[in-house]
């Protein structure tokens, strides 16, 4: 199926480990890669900046085979939950720059353009996010408002 927006077909960027156990290389505890997850999410880490740290400083191909929960849950029981899911943030992030660069250069339709087509992604993700139940059901989508969530 082709993408909404570049009429072409996309191909993802990796792939997940075929085994899912523990692989014997792996020196580290279940305690001590949690302690890792949860220092890196302190220092400001995202989810998945947090996986590529671990995977690449580490060799952890993946946190939920050795420590038997995914990256969310332990910053979930650890009260380090992000207020919107990642994705919506970095549209947000990107919607915000376009705003701020359209500011400084009114003529530039092409980022007009840009900035409508970002706009529709949020609003199908947070119509899909309000059936899920992953955000309240009366979130609204304000560049202003949303702004003080997204700084970091």
């Amino acid at each position: 199926m082709a993408r909404l927006h570049s009429r072409k077909k996309g191909r993802s960027g990796s792939t997940r480990p075929a085994q899912l156990e523990k692989p014997v290389w792996i020196e580290r505890s279940a305690e001590e890669v949690e302690a890792e997850v949860i220092k890196l999410a302190k220092k400001g880490f995202t989810k998945s900046q947090i996986g590529l740290h671990l995977r690449d400083t580490y060799g952890v191909p993946l946190v939920k085979v050795i420590t038997g929960k995914k990256i969310s849950q332990i910053l979930e029981e650890n009260e380090l939950r992000d207020p919107l899911p990642e994705d919506l943030t970095n549209l947000i992030k990107k919607a915000l720059n376009l705003r701020s660069h359209l500011e400084n250069n009114k003529k530039d339709l092409e980022a007009k353009k840009g900035l409508n087509r970002i706009e529709s992604k949020i609003y199908r993700l947070l119509k899909y996010y309000k059936n899920k139940g992953v955000i309240a059901k009366d979130f609204k989508y304000d560049s202003e408002k949303v702004r003080t969530l997204v700084a970091k």
